[in-house]
């Protein structure tokens, strides 16, 4: 949808700070930049599916299993 989108457009400008990632170019961002990229950061790590955490809680259960020995419930 915002492949069209010009770079120098404002809109354009945001989509490119909140994607940057060359810490070359993100040495060089003004205080403003930042403030955009780290915003945008932040609020998608918010952002955390379901499925994800779901995956996630099961690899943390299948890890104390594997360190309790392979002993779950009832056994």
């Amino acid at each position: 949808m915002l492949s069209g989108l010009s770079p120098e457009s404002p809109l354009g400008r945001i989509v490119q700070i909140r994607a940057e990632n060359d810490p070359k170019i993100l040495k060089n961002f003004t205080v403003h930049q930042r403030k955009i990229r780290n915003e945008w950061r932040n609020k998608k790590a918010l952002k955390v599916s379901e499925k994800t955490m779901d995956s996630v809680l099961n690899s943390i259960k299948n890890g104390f299993i594997a360190l309790s020995g392979g002993v779950t419930n009832g056994g």
